[in-house]
């Protein structure tokens, strides 16, 4: 009989364990967003302040700013010589 009862409390001594494992794990895993969208605006704000992705580039609005000066400089001078013969 002795023998039947020393497994049963080898169970209880690892349900209690495992129960600590889970408040531990519980606590490891909270988190302070309140969603992933939050989070990951957290961690894209945070790589971009650490340069991860290196400077902004900008290179559709200089594309059209210069296309722009270029059109403007050819109206320009269309206007200056006239018309070509």
């Amino acid at each position: 009989m002795r023998g039947m009862m020393r497994p049963l409390f080898g169970i209880h001594s690892d349900v209690v364990a495992l129960e600590a494992y889970a408040a531990r794990a519980g606590a490891a895993l909270a988190c302070v967003y309140s969603s992933s969208a939050e989070l990951d605006a957290a961690l894209i704000a945070e790589r971009r302040a650490a340069g991860v992705y290196g400077p902004k580039r900008r290179r559709r609005q200089v594309l059209v700013t210069t296309a722009g000066i270029v059109v403007a400089l050819a109206v320009i001078v269309f206007f200056i010589f006239g018309p070509p013969a």
